[in-house]
């Protein structure tokens, strides 16, 4: 049998010691210490917690997997130069195949996490510590596990669906690929466990950490992706009311969003944090999104990677006066005094520490997603001439000094009169507010746009899904299948 390295069959993870955890994943977060004795106190529960966290700042997820899939894959970055890495122009270019690290990366990753995650719900029930912290702990778990099954069901369909912690490799051989509509289920339950314990907000070193809203607003994009119009407008409007209390707001500044020094506004909802200067904590992105062969002229510190360069499509997407688009995107720089002509995503400059080793967070919800999520369930339920969708569409376009559309505008690039012209506004306005931040592909996919518009790019319809790892039907032939096409 083949062994079980780090990205071993679903589910596979063990809570081990020192002498023998360099080809498993180690559950202990503090050290490696066995997991029956070290989940004792309160104390040991946040440091659980915050293994969890960690995950998200892994190259399977938000540190790379999620930008690649998320834009890479779609029509608003590419791979200009094949220098940028063979299996990111793979999937760029609908080539990978299940022997593409960015599928093994991505599932080792979230399997981890979501081990993490289960760690933390299972353990922490027998924990002598304060009971409202205690909620609040498991409301936090539940959340991320929630994210990671949602951005799993989303890249591979069905996936394995584990809830407990398995100490024993063996036992990952009895899972199977789950149903994602029961996937689905699970994600709903953990956001609606989260919603209910956990707070609006934190203070001083807590800043960060999943909230109510974060659980609210993910739970309306969960419905929304599911077509289930009705729960998804009653959720975000409910996050929408939260404005009243002052949880969250459009700033009037669309740079300041992006703002290194203004990380954890009131517009973003949930971020992955990263803090550079931190033994490993800091942001790839400055060094990943500089055009290869810029030198110093993008990012003053380490190399450019070149690996998510907005196309030429992205750049004339923006409407004349968009002051979004200077915000998020470059299209020169200058280097020894010579312009040079290339698009690069300009949202993640910054001034690294050192190489990949940034201070920017990575925004995974922000309030004019909910926006805009919540005025295209509007419009699905019904289109109404100048309603209420309209105004939340529009609120996005003010504050990029852009004209209001309607129903019956005397200029037809403004003018929305059915419900249909009303999706593809939508469409547009999400890929120009979200530009660069992971959301594009998913847009497309759960819009059933994903082939119209990316077929000329060479994608099949099959591609819809990700292949699973390769190691994973390797390990586990018996029960594990591969998505159409991919054999």
């Amino acid at each position: 049998m083949k062994s079980i390295k780090s990205f071993f069959v679903a589910g596979a993870m063990i809570i081990c010691t020192l002498s023998g955890c360099k080809d498993f994943l180690d559950l202990a977060p503090i050290s490696q210490m066995n997991g029956n004795t070290f989940y004792r106190t309160g104390e040991d529960m946040k440091n659980a917690l915050t293994a969890v966290y960690g995950t998200l700042q892994y190259g399977g997820m938000y540190y790379s997997s999620m930008h690649v899939i998320g834009d890479l894959r779609s029509d608003n970055t590419w791979i200009p130069n094949p220098n940028a890495g063979a299996n990111l122009q793979e999937v760029d270019e609908f080539k990978n195949n299940a022997f593409n690290t960015i599928s093994s990366s991505t599932w080792s990753a979230h399997y981890q996490g979501i081990q993490y995650a289960n760690v933390v719900i299972e353990k922490i029930s027998t924990v002598e510590m304060d009971e409202t912290l205690k909620k609040r702990y498991t409301g936090e778990a539940k959340f991320l596990r929630a994210l990671m099954y949602f951005n799993m069901v989303r890249i591979f369909g069905d996936v394995p669906l584990v809830l407990e912690v398995i100490e024993n490799p063996q036992e990952g051989y009895n899972y199977r690929r789950t149903p994602a509509e029961t996937v689905y289920e699970q994600i709903i339950a953990d956001l609606q466990d989260a919603e209910e314990t956990l707070p609006y907000a934190y203070e001083n070193v807590d800043i960060g950490r999943a909230t109510k809203g974060a659980a609210m607003a993910l739970l309306g994009k969960v419905y929304i992706t599911q077509k289930r119009w009705s729960l998804a407008a009653q959720k975000l409007k409910e996050v929408i009311d939260e404005t009243a209390l002052n949880k969250y707001q459009l700033l009037p500044d669309y740079a300041s969003i992006f703002d290194v020094n203004n990380k954890n506004n009131p517009e973003s909802i949930f971020e992955v944090q990263f803090k550079k200067s931190a033994s490993g904590e800091g942001s790839p992105f400055t060094n990943q999104f500089a055009p290869i062969g810029s030198g110093t002229a993008v990012t003053v510190m380490g190399n450019p990677l070149g690996q998510n360069i907005p196309t030429d499509d992205m750049r004339n997407a923006y409407e004349d006066g968009d002051s979004r688009k200077d915000v998020s995107m470059r299209t020169s720089y200058v280097l020894n005094g010579n312009t040079v002509e290339h698009n690069y995503v300009a949202k993640y400059l910054g001034e690294p520490a050192a190489y990949l080793d940034g201070e920017n967070n990575w925004i995974v919800l922000r309030y004019a997603d909910v926006l805009l999520l919540y005025a295209e369930a509007l419009n699905e339920q019904s289109y109404v001439p100048d309603g209420e969708a309209f105004n939340y569409l529009n609120q996005i376009r003010g504050r990029a000094n852009l004209l209001a559309k309607s129903s019956n505008h005397a200029d037809p690039a403004l003018r929305i009169p059915d419900q249909a012209s009303f999706r593809l506004a939508i469409e547009q306005e999400r890929r120009v507010e979200l530009a660069f931040e992971g959301h594009r592909w998913f847009d497309l996919i759960r819009t059933d746009r994903a082939y119209p518009v990316l077929q000329s790019l060479g994608m099949q319809s099959y591609h819809a899904l990700f292949p699973i790892p390769n190691s994973q039907i390797e390990i586990n032939p018996d029960l594990m299948t591969q998505n159409p096409q991919y054999d």
